[in-house]
């Protein structure tokens, strides 16, 4: 007998058994195969950063062996001697990352409660099409407009003010001390902060958009002003949200390259003053990989990689820190 006759002497229930273990047997081979290419992807996100962790280290290690510790406490960058010291990129890096972040983050956090609670209706799509704009545009673009229209409009207008207003006070004097070259680790800030801007204020109108309505209704509705309920109910419902943007931001402020290296000056110093010119250390390894002749000049170049590899986890770290105290506050 046939197994077409066999199956159609067969039950219903008996065949539709069958059918329905057919279809398990295909599903759980399926689900198996998910899981194996899931596990996968996620074993090579290890090993690659595994792998690049593992060569910043290895390439690093000759500047390891002959600087030690003083790599980081020195200033000297002299190609010529072979003497190199990370103090200078370094300063130059978190420097012009606080700048970025100290001016962008209020004015993000203003045009996203712009957008979501006071914005026209009419003009909330074109100002949310022209940040994302923003966040598309080259960083390299962003470098050339830097130099050959930020920076000559800074030397002439803002540069000046600010060291006629703070040139008697004490401290600042030295922290706006001139002359106004236009480029400086002030300038490489502020084209950060314009850089950083679309990405930390798409954040938080999106988390400003979760907020309940009801919530702002209430507060309106026992006397709250705009800022009142801006401060006292969207704020705090959406820290969380806020704090990854910010962390994000800093994150993307630390790392740019293209862009700092027209604007900052490209000098191996610390000055007191922001608008001198400087380096930071992603500036610093564009400029010179290249050029770099030697394995220890090589190799310094490397371990200026590896520690803003570092730098860039202790943020990472801090703000998952900072985000799982909010949470549990909040919980």
């Amino acid at each position: 007998m046939t197994d077409t006759a066999i199956r159609a002497e067969a039950p219903p229930n008996v065949a539709a058994a069958s059918s329905r273990e057919a279809i398990l047997r295909r599903m759980r081979g399926s689900d198996a195969i998910f899981h194996f290419v899931t596990r996968l992807a996620a074993i090579t996100v290890l090993v690659v950063l595994g792998g690049g962790i593992a060569a910043l280290v290895f390439g690093a290690w000759p500047a390891m062996q002959t600087f030690g510790f003083g790599f980081l406490t020195s200033g000297s960058w002299n190609p010529v001697t072979e003497q190199f010291g990370a103090v200078a990129p370094m300063y130059g890096t978190i420097v012009t990352a606080v700048i970025a972040m100290v001016v962008a983050v209020p004015i993000s956090l203003m045009i996203a409660l712009f957008l979501t609670d006071l914005c026209p209706m009419w003009l909330r799509r074109p100002i949310g099409i022209a940040i994302e704009l923003l966040a598309g545009i080259p960083s390299i673009i962003y470098g050339i407009w830097g130099l050959f229209v930020f920076a000559p409009f800074l030397q002439t207008t803002l540069q000046p003010a600010l060291i006629d207003l703070f040139g008697n006070v004490p401290v600042l004097s030295n922290l706006f001390a001139g002359p106004p070259y236009g480029i400086g680790v002030l300038t490489a800030g502020l084209i950060l902060a314009i850089m950083v801007l679309p990405l930390v204020t798409s954040i938080s109108r999106d988390v400003f958009d979760t907020v309940p309505p009801v919530l702002k209704e209430a507060a309106y509705g026992v006397g709250c002003t705009t800022w009142e309920v801006f401060r006292y109910v969207v704020l705090p419902y959406t820290r969380v949200g806020v704090v990854g943007g910010f962390m994000l931001g800093l994150g993307r402020a630390l790392g740019e390259t293209m862009a700092v290296t027209f604007v900052i000056g490209n000098a191996h110093r610390i000055s007191a003053s922001v608008l001198a010119p400087g380096t930071t250390i992603s500036a610093t390894i564009a400029n010179e990989f290249t050029e770099a002749v030697g394995d220890l000049y090589t190799s310094s170049l490397i371990l200026l990689a590896l520690i803003l590899f570092v730098i860039t986890f202790i943020v990472l770290a801090i703000s998952r820190w900072l985000l799982s105290r909010v949470e549990r506050r909040i919980g």
